[in-house]
Protein backbone atom coordinates (compact mmCIF):
# COMPACT_ATOMS: atom_id res chain seq x y z
CA UNK A 1 0.00 0.00 0.00
CA UNK A 2 3.02 2.27 0.84
CA UNK A 3 4.49 1.18 -2.35
CA UNK A 4 1.97 2.16 -4.29
CA UNK A 5 1.76 5.60 -3.14
CA UNK A 6 5.51 6.26 -3.48
CA UNK A 7 4.99 4.96 -6.99
CA UNK A 8 2.20 7.31 -7.93
CA UNK A 9 3.67 10.17 -5.63
CA UNK A 10 6.81 9.79 -7.99
CA UNK A 11 5.16 9.47 -11.55
CA UNK A 12 3.00 12.82 -11.01
CA UNK A 13 6.40 14.76 -9.90
CA UNK A 14 8.56 13.43 -12.56
CA UNK A 15 5.71 14.72 -15.34
CA UNK A 16 4.42 11.10 -16.37
CA UNK A 17 1.37 12.23 -15.19
CA UNK A 18 -0.98 12.84 -18.27
CA UNK A 19 -2.14 16.19 -19.42
CA UNK A 20 -0.26 19.23 -20.23
CA UNK A 21 3.25 20.31 -19.15
CA UNK A 22 4.08 22.76 -16.77
CA UNK A 23 6.65 24.07 -18.06
CA UNK A 24 5.56 24.69 -21.57
CA UNK A 25 2.22 26.89 -21.87
CA UNK A 26 0.06 26.92 -24.77
CA UNK A 27 1.76 28.82 -27.83
CA UNK A 28 5.42 27.77 -26.83
CA UNK A 29 7.38 25.03 -28.68
CA UNK A 30 7.71 21.98 -27.64
CA UNK A 31 10.76 20.99 -29.72
CA UNK A 32 13.60 22.99 -31.18
CA UNK A 33 13.24 24.00 -34.78
CA UNK A 34 16.83 22.66 -35.42
CA UNK A 35 19.14 25.60 -35.88
CA UNK A 36 21.19 26.72 -33.67
CA UNK A 37 20.29 29.19 -31.04
CA UNK A 38 17.11 28.47 -32.64
CA UNK A 39 17.20 31.20 -34.99
CA UNK A 40 16.40 30.60 -38.39
CA UNK A 41 19.22 31.60 -41.15
CA UNK A 42 19.19 34.72 -43.21
CA UNK A 43 17.97 34.35 -47.16
CA UNK A 44 21.14 33.66 -49.27
CA UNK A 45 23.57 36.17 -50.07
CA UNK A 46 22.37 38.20 -47.28
CA UNK A 47 24.93 38.22 -44.20
CA UNK A 48 23.41 37.74 -40.16
CA UNK A 49 23.62 41.69 -38.16
CA UNK A 50 25.30 41.72 -35.37
CA UNK A 51 23.66 42.79 -32.45
CA UNK A 52 24.44 45.32 -30.12
CA UNK A 53 26.14 43.46 -27.25
CA UNK A 54 27.96 41.38 -29.80
CA UNK A 55 31.50 43.79 -30.63
CA UNK A 56 32.13 44.45 -26.98
CA UNK A 57 31.44 41.47 -25.55
CA UNK A 58 34.12 39.99 -28.25
CA UNK A 59 36.86 43.19 -27.90
CA UNK A 60 36.64 43.02 -24.04
CA UNK A 61 36.91 38.80 -24.01
CA UNK A 62 40.14 39.22 -26.83
CA UNK A 63 41.64 41.96 -24.77
CA UNK A 64 40.82 39.63 -21.31
CA UNK A 65 43.03 37.05 -23.20
CA UNK A 66 45.82 38.85 -24.25
CA UNK A 67 46.17 40.85 -20.79
CA UNK A 68 46.09 37.28 -19.09
CA UNK A 69 48.43 35.93 -21.24
CA UNK A 70 50.69 38.60 -20.99
CA UNK A 71 50.34 39.34 -17.12
CA UNK A 72 50.69 35.30 -16.33
CA UNK A 73 53.97 35.24 -18.25
CA UNK A 74 55.39 38.69 -17.09
CA UNK A 75 55.04 37.40 -13.34
CA UNK A 76 57.89 36.56 -10.65
CA UNK A 77 58.68 33.26 -9.97
CA UNK A 78 57.75 33.09 -5.88
CA UNK A 79 57.53 29.64 -5.24
CA UNK A 80 59.33 28.07 -2.76
CA UNK A 81 60.99 25.47 -4.35
CA UNK A 82 62.40 28.10 -6.80
CA UNK A 83 63.51 30.34 -3.11
CA UNK A 84 65.05 26.63 -2.15
CA UNK A 85 67.10 26.03 -5.20
CA UNK A 86 68.62 29.41 -5.03
CA UNK A 87 69.12 29.30 -1.70
CA UNK A 88 70.97 25.79 -2.21
CA UNK A 89 73.42 27.27 -5.33
CA UNK A 90 74.27 30.31 -3.05
CA UNK A 91 75.38 27.64 -0.14
CA UNK A 92 77.61 25.48 -2.77
CA UNK A 93 78.99 28.42 -4.31
CA UNK A 94 80.26 29.41 -0.92
CA UNK A 95 81.19 26.02 0.23
CA UNK A 96 82.90 25.82 -3.10
CA UNK A 97 85.02 29.35 -2.33
CA UNK A 98 85.82 28.60 1.19
CA UNK A 99 87.35 25.39 -0.35
CA UNK A 100 89.34 27.24 -2.47
CA UNK A 101 90.40 29.54 0.22
CA UNK A 102 91.66 27.19 2.59
CA UNK A 103 93.16 24.67 -0.23
CA UNK A 104 95.07 28.07 -1.79
CA UNK A 105 96.28 28.85 1.97
CA UNK A 106 97.11 25.49 2.38
CA UNK A 107 99.44 25.37 -0.71
CA UNK A 108 101.16 28.57 0.56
Amino acid sequence: MLRQRLVSALRTRSGAAAGPSRWASPGHEERPKGYLFNRTPPPPGQSRKWEDWELPCYVTSFLTIVILGVGLNAKPDLTIETWAHQKALERLEKEQLGLTASGSSESD
